[in-house]
């Protein structure tokens, strides 16, 4: 009987798993071939060493062989200065160029990873957005709805306070005279 067929979910999780893997195999091969060489051990440069992304020489597993060998060499620099194991300006350069390289590669990253949240973001905020503000405008548009139907129910009391005001002032008016005339 031949084994069950595995779904295509299973091929690539098993493919992924494979792969980790292999990169971790690298990252510890990378690590033990600089200690044997003398080269200065840092995450940095076991992850360009090894080829894989710094990411995963901070994994849990990997993280403690290189904590290891960053131990190790903090005894041996004394040791390897002596037997005349120095960097060369060349070697030196070459890393800066390294360094570099990957500085911009990570600022592009960086700028896309950026755009790609801020684009998402944006669409979360236009779906929230959407429905509050729907909602608003008609919360908005039943409170026009009822201060309407108020000013419409207090019309004819402005109208009659108004009425009130011109008798009020013809009152005075006319008292004034009554006073002129009394006084005079």
């Amino acid at each position: 009987m031949s084994p069950p067929a595995r779904t295509p979910t299973e091929v690539l999780a098993a493919s992924r798993r494979a792969d980790s893997l292999h990169k971790r195999q690298r990252v510890l091969d990378a690590v033990q071939r600089m200690l044997a060489d003398g080269e200065p051990v840092t995450f940095t440069t076991v992850a360009r060493t090894a080829k894989v992304s710094t990411w995963l020489v901070y994994a849990e597993g990997v993280r403690e062989h290189v904590e290891a060998a960053i131990r190790q060499q903090e005894h041996e620099p004394v040791v390897a200065r002596s037997d005349g194991r120095q960097a060369s300006p060349a070697s030196l350069k070459s890393d800066l160029l390294m360094a570099r390289e990957e500085i911009t590669a990570l600022r592009q990253e960086r700028d896309r990873l950026r755009e790609a949240v801020r684009q998402q973001l944006g669409r979360q905020l236009d779906q929230v957005g959407n429905q509050q503000l729907t909602a608003r405008i008609s919360e908005l548009t039943n409170d026009n709805r009822r201060l309407e139907q108020e000013i419409a129910q207090l019309q004819p009391l402005k109208e009659r306070v108004d009425e009130l005001e011109k008798d009020l002032a013809g009152a005075r008016s006319s008292l004034r005279k009554m006073i002129r005339a009394e006084n005079a």
